[in-house]
């Protein structure tokens, strides 16, 4: 196998970055997943688990069901009409689309961070707030201490503390994104799901995007698809390759990236396909 990445991991090593996942308990555990859209099977008999407090990667060629996969963690794909699934999704052991799942709840634990950035329509510190004013927070000390906290994980308190009250949509595109990040954390969740954040960044703003990724990471679980392999390479600690559907192999990223097990991967990783 090519030494294409050995640089960077090099230097995870080195800055003491890498994680193990195998030290990690298991957080989702995913058995035997197939989903259909109306008319098409998009996913087959996908088994994986995602270890907690770790970052997993999901890489693969466009239409491969990486998003479709993520959006299954947190039952996104209900809103869709006509979707089924079969197979067993658990959420530190518990059956997330069992009958006696609160959907409000999961997607409390598992937030989401989309492709494009979104904030709402209104301040940067109404953004913040806006997971705990629904859930019925009212108390202003409580409110003005979540969006200091969150900010400060975000990486964006140094640069905002002092216009909380003017638009979100004064912010620049990156400062967007780490923002709708805060608003996931306000929330208090223990699993971040985040598909391509930074496909529409500057280099600069993706860098800062990946710190907070590797920062975050002590304190919740984070599962990322992007289709940057170094970015893969640098911020994740196991990655998963979907191909058509169906996962080829999963397991740590240095192994997955230096030793994969399948040609397919490979052929995938070191761009001679996708």
């Amino acid at each position: 196998m090519s030494r294409l990445y050995s640089d960077i991991f090099d230097r995870r090593t080195t800055e003491g970055k890498a994680t193990d996942p195998k030290t990690r308990s298991p957080k989702f555990v995913c058995e035997n997943v197939n989903f259909w859209y109306p008319g098409k099977q998009a996913l087959f008999d996908i088994s994986l688990v995602v270890p907690e407090k770790s970052v997993m990667a999901l890489i693969g060629p466009s239409g491969c069901g990486k998003s479709t996969f993520l959006r299954l963690l947190n039952r996104m794909n209900d809103l869709i009409d006509g979707c089924k699934h079969s197979g067993r999704i658990s959420l530190d052991g518990a059956d997330i689309y069992g009958p006696n799942t609160n959907l409000v709840d999961l997607r409390r634990r598992v937030g989401m961070v989309f492709q494009k950035s979104n904030p709402f329509p209104k301040s940067i510190y109404e953004n913040v707030v806006y997971g705990p004013r629904v859930a019925g927070v009212k108390d202003r000390a409580r409110l003005d201490y979540t969006v200091e906290r969150c900010l400060k994980q975000a990486a964006l308190w140094e640069e905002v503390k002092d216009r909380l009250n003017t638009s979100a949509f004064d912010l620049s595109g990156g400062q967007q994104q780490r923002l709708c990040i805060a608003r996931s954390l306000a929330t208090d969740p223990e699993v971040l799901l985040m598909d391509e954040p930074a496909s529409a960044l500057d280099p600069k703003s993706t860098a800062a995007i990946e710190d907070l990724i590797d920062e975050l990471k002590k304190n919740y679980t984070i599962i990322i698809v992007t289709h940057n392999m170094q970015q893969a390479a640098r911020v994740s600690d196991s990655t998963a390759f979907f191909f058509e559907g169906r996962l080829i192999e999963s397991g740590a990223t240095e192994q997955i990236f230096q030793r994969p097990t399948k040609k397919q991967t490979e052929d995938y990783i070191t761009g001679r396909f996708g």
